[in-house]
């Protein structure tokens, strides 16, 4: 039997290449391009609502700008009533002048900073804190200064328990305070003496009597924290050092009381308690060097 050939009769398809690169290339255009404008879609909806939100911030902002200048000339926001604790009413209606605080200002539109600095120029004001209380009020907290003595320079000024110089004494000011000398005009000087006698003002503050602040009539600051002391009751100098002050008191006590009941009193010139191991004794008389110990 004869084999028939393989390829006898059957035809012989041709590849189309052309159509199969046009179908490739056409493919990968469409694959490309619509993620792209996908993309610019999403891009320009966000910025619509981000335009969107922006009108909206600026709608409700405007709303609370004019309803705060509404509020600033209303009625309903004016300043009615000040209530100022820690000071009298002298320095209360001095407060309200310096500040210029009057009835035609609107509680809102107060600048309550300004305000502060403003009371705190006045002398004896040492702090201020204000506090608003819709509708109609204001509400000030003062701390007032407290003189502890005198500072007797050129002029008279008034000390704070700080060592601070507040405020100078006036001519129709009355004082009943002890006066502080030995200070120097240089400020740096003048300080640390200043606060050194602050210091040994308030320790003299727990003394009882008689040796208190009530009889107290001068605190004369020296060098190397050494004081002078000057009461109303002795006409004595009492020299003393800042150091242990409750132990030096004390040690006053007893020599006063020694000297009382002797019938010297009036004739002490110096009652020297510097000394670490006793008191040194001086009269008007002439007779010095009196030593009193501790025992």
């Amino acid at each position: 039997m004869k084999k028939r050939p393989i390829l006898t009769n059957r035809p012989v398809r041709k590849k189309r290449h052309r159509k199969s690169l046009q179908r490739t290339h056409s493919y990968g255009v469409r694959r490309y391009l619509l993620p792209v404008s996908s993309a610019v879609h999403w891009v320009g909806v966000g910025m619509i609502k981000v335009f969107a939100l922006l009108a909206v911030i600026a709608v409700i902002s405007l709303s609370f700008i004019s309803l705060y200048h509404y509020l600033l000339s209303s009625p309903y926001m004016k300043l009615e009533r000040v209530e100022m604790e820690g000071v009298e009413r002298k320095i209360r209606d001095e407060l309200i002048t310096v500040s210029g605080l009057n009835s035609d200002l609107s509680l809102l539109a107060l600048n309550l900073n300004k305000l502060k600095k403003k009371m705190e120029t006045h002398p004896w004001i040492k702090s201020v804190r204000l506090e608003r209380r819709f509708p109609h009020s204001l509400f000030v907290y003062v701390e007032k200064e407290h003189p502890l003595g005198v500072v007797v320079m050129d002029r008279l000024y008034y000390i704070n328990k700080e060592g601070e110089m507040f405020k100078e004494v006036s001519q129709s000011e009355s004082v009943d305070l002890p006066f502080i000398t030995g200070v120097d005009k240089e400020e740096t000087k003048r300080g640390n003496k200043l606060r050194r006698a602050a210091y040994f003002i308030k320790a003299l503050e727990t003394i009882k009597e008689p040796w208190s602040l009530n009889h107290l009539s001068e605190v004369n600051v020296r060098e190397e924290k050494t004081f002078s002391l000057y009461y109303k009751d002795i006409g004595a100098e009492i020299k003393l050092t800042g150091n242990h002050l409750g132990r030096v008191v004390d040690r006053l006590r007893q020599v006063a009381n020694h000297i009382k009941w002797s019938g010297r009193i009036d004739q002490v010139n110096t009652i020297d308690l510097s000394y670490t191991d006793g008191v040194v004794v001086s009269f008007r008389d002439g007779v010095k060097g009196t030593d009193v110990s501790d025992g």
